[in-house]
């Protein structure tokens, strides 16, 4: 793998010799996660023309999680239950998600994606699963399967630190 779009070398900005791997680590996230949200954004247009950026990872967790109330959503975004309520509303008014009562507490819902919503969601993904592959093209299958691993890694260790939310339904 090659150094950040930065120019330096990772890690080459200074600091201790106990910190160079942090900091190295620090500007490469800082760029990949530009690259992310920015990616998102367009990954959520790919969607519908008129959602936001925050949708798409809502149509991740709502695919992989299952049906979710909106304050185990909200939760899990670490956004406000008014903010979750208005996205998911906006993904409802455009045929997307869906509601229907929880069985187990009539008074709340759960929130999951339609056919259309998933039938578009999968058909984005699927294609930046091509742009992966051909980005990708000259890596090693091991060093895809290590960057995976790794990142399931860090994902699993920042999860860690979080509380679960106390209402999740698969």
């Amino acid at each position: 793998m090659q150094g950040s779009e930065s120019g330096r070398e990772p890690g080459a900005t200074g600091g201790s010799g106990v910190d160079h791997e942090f900091l190295a680590l620090e500007l490469e996230l800082a760029v990949f996660l530009r690259r992310a949200r920015a990616n998102s954004g367009e990954m959520a247009r790919e969607v519908h023309p008129e959602l936001e950026a925050a949708a798409y990872g809502l149509f991740v967790r709502l695919e992989s999680a299952g049906r979710q109330r909106a304050t185990d959503l909200a939760a899990y975004f670490g956004v406000g239950k008014a903010t979750m309520s208005r996205q998911l509303r906006a993904l409802e008014a455009l045929g997307l998600v869906a509601r229907e009562p929880d069985p187990a507490d009539g008074r709340a819902f759960l929130v999951h994606l339609t056919e259309e919503g998933l039938a578009r969601f999968r058909s984005v993904r699927d294609a930046r699963r091509d742009r992966y592959v051909r980005k990708l093209a000259d890596w090693d299958r091991a060093e895809v399967a290590e960057l995976a691993r790794l990142l399931h890694q860090l994902n699993a260790s920042a999860e860690d630190l979080r509380e679960p939310p106390p209402h999740s339904r698969a």
